[in-house]
């Protein structure tokens, strides 16, 4: 996660020595009309401007409706997020002096990648282009060092897109699947997601659920974060859906199409998967991406493989039931050595077995099952495998999750923590329509789906300090710092199954010399279901050479 940080944040640092045309572009947006918003702020948590609101419901989600052309759509959100946006915009940016606190390194950095960025904006529609000049309006003029204001929020729209390109990280693993027919309780179409993109709890405080009414296209609905007029999980009022998940990238030479923009142009103006389809092809990506698409009106769904250099689109045959982890499965992509790697290498495989196993142990789908299998924190087999182990499809990290039935036009958006809180649920029908405008209301709740009883537990108590405890142990091995035997102790029995306690215990008593203590912490961790083949490797590594310093 830091190393894959690190990189977006010095790609941002050096936006103000790119070409002096992308440095200076702003794009033209005479054409539209705009009323300048003056927000009424009825309450701490609600606010209007015009039938534009912004509201944070019982379960902390902020529920977000805005209309308009793109232009106004774009002053409609940054005034009514303005102080949300600015607080998004001061945790991801406070990462910069924690991660590169020297400035000569900084510098040296932005020279070597001063020409990173100088094209993204060729690659991004004007009407994008000139609603998110609308919300950059609103950003804080703390971090106009790193870039203006318009292409700094053009350049975060990419944040996605370069965690996923890390070649010696995976800053998330993203799960997705889809049942209709025999597999759904009533036949429709259903889809489940996991969005398991972290830059920290803060950054998931608030959840913002956007409901678009553009001028021109089809309304529809977004889960992200305060900032962001991109799609990583949404659905239209035609009952197209789109969900994006990770595959495996070269970390790229030069910023394209962010991969957010092409599924926001997908539920803009898509109604059927061949339309999808024909929107994700005209896109150039910069990194690999799967973008599982269902359709009501195709009562189907299939993933559309994109890369830099490749495309793919993966349908079932004689199935109901398709499911997306962060390998691709396209004949496109058969003979692709980079994504054969992964299955091997990664967690992606584990999880896919896994979502097949709890599909075959339960064959008909509602959402309060989809839900239940979203929330699953076991591995194969029911086996115990530590919380927060990236083979879980639920890893406790989650940005949200999603449940879609797309041919009622429902929606279920999960709550804090992690997907773990009350599923809310929205009709799209409603929302899209007077009724809603004349009462109000956005959720359904009536449908809303009960939290998972494990945020009761002492268990999960237990790995909230786990993680807390976890950061010590690894600032103790960073700084040299000491702990007390009985830290070591309290922090392994918080998460008892889980590897990478034992992993940093020995590297801590490596980095302290206390070598035999070293050599039972790593023959632990190998005992335990270890996240990916180089994690293993890198533990195997680890009690080489803390058997040669016993010898």
């Amino acid at each position: 996660m830091k190393k894959a940080l690190l990189y977006f944040l010095l790609i941002l640092n050096l936006s103000s020595c790119g070409t002096s045309k992308s440095v200076h572009h702003i794009p033209d947006v005479k054409q539209y009309s705009l009323e300048i918003p003056k927000v009424n702020k009825i309450n701490d948590s609600t606010f209007s401007f015009n039938q534009n609101y912004l509201t944070k419901n019982k379960q902390q989600l902020w529920e977000l409706y805005i209309n308009g052309n793109p232009l106004q759509l774009g002053y409609n959100n940054g005034a009514l997020t303005q102080s949300l946006m600015q607080n998004q915009e001061e945790i991801f940016f406070s990462k910069v002096e924690d991660f590169v606190p020297s400035k000569f390194k900084q510098k040296l950095l932005r020279s070597f990648l001063k020409w990173y960025n100088r094209k993204m904006y060729l690659n991004v529609r004007d009407d994008f282009q000139a609603e998110l000049y609308g919300l950059s309006q609103y950003s804080s003029d703390k971090y106009n060092f790193i870039a203006p204001k318009f292409l700094r929020s053009m350049y975060l729209h990419g944040a996605h897109d370069i965690g996923h390109a890390m070649q010696d990280l995976m800053m998330v693993g993203c799960t997705s699947l889809a049942v209709w027919n025999e597999n759904s309780e009533d036949g429709d179409l259903l889809i489940g997601r996991n969005f398991d993109f972290y830059v920290g709890d803060d950054f998931a405080k608030n959840k913002l659920i956007e409901f678009v009414e553009p001028e021109n296209g089809i309304p529809y609905m977004s889960v992200s974060w305060p900032g962001m007029i991109g799609v990583v999980s949404g659905m239209n009022k035609e009952g197209i859906t789109v969900t994006i998940n990770a595959g495996k990238s070269k970390i790229p030479l030069t910023a394209k199409t962010p991969i957010s923009f092409v599924t926001r142009e997908i539920l803009q103006f898509a109604k059927n998967i061949d339309e999808a389809i024909a929107i994700a092809k005209k896109r150039k990506v910069f990194v690999s991406e799967s973008i599982l698409v269902g359709s009501a009106n195709d009562k189907n769904a299939v993933i559309i493989e994109v890369s830099p250099d490749n495309f793919g689109v993966y349908k079932v045959e004689n199935s109901s039931k398709i499911v997306c982890t962060n390998h691709f499965q396209s004949d496109a992509y058969k003979d692709d050595k980079r994504n054969q790697k992964h299955i091997v290498e990664s967690h992606s495989e584990y999880r896919y077995e896994k979502l097949q196993e709890l599909l075959n142990e339960n064959p008909k789908l509602n959402p309060e099952k989809m839900a239940s299998i979203l929330r699953d924190k076991s591995g194969l087999k029911g086996e115990k495998i530590g919380y927060g182990n990236e083979k879980a499809l639920n890893q406790l990290l989650a940005h949200h999750a999603v449940i879609f039935s797309p041919e009622k036009r429902l929606v279920w958006v999960s709550s804090n923590p992690y997907q773990l809180g009350e599923f809310v649920c929205y009709d799209l029908n409603e929302i899209f329509s007077n009724k809603r405008l004349k009462n109000g209301a956005f959720a359904k709740s009536e449908l809303n789906i009960a939290k998972d009883p494990f945020v009761d537990y002492q268990e999960f108590e237990n790995y909230e300090i786990y993680k807390l405890m976890q950061s010590e142990i690894i600032a103790a091995i960073e700084k040299d710092i000491f702990l007390s035997e009985d830290f070591t102790k309290e922090y392994q029995s918080l998460n008892p199954d889980f590897w990478l306690g034992y992993y940093l215990a020995g590297k801590y008593y490596f980095k302290q010399k206390e070598y035999s203590k070293a050599k039972v912490e790593f023959e632990k961790a190998l005992t335990k279901e270890i996240t990916t083949v180089p994690d293993k490797e890198n533990v195997e590594k680890y009690l080489k050479k803390t058997l040669r310093k016993l010898d």
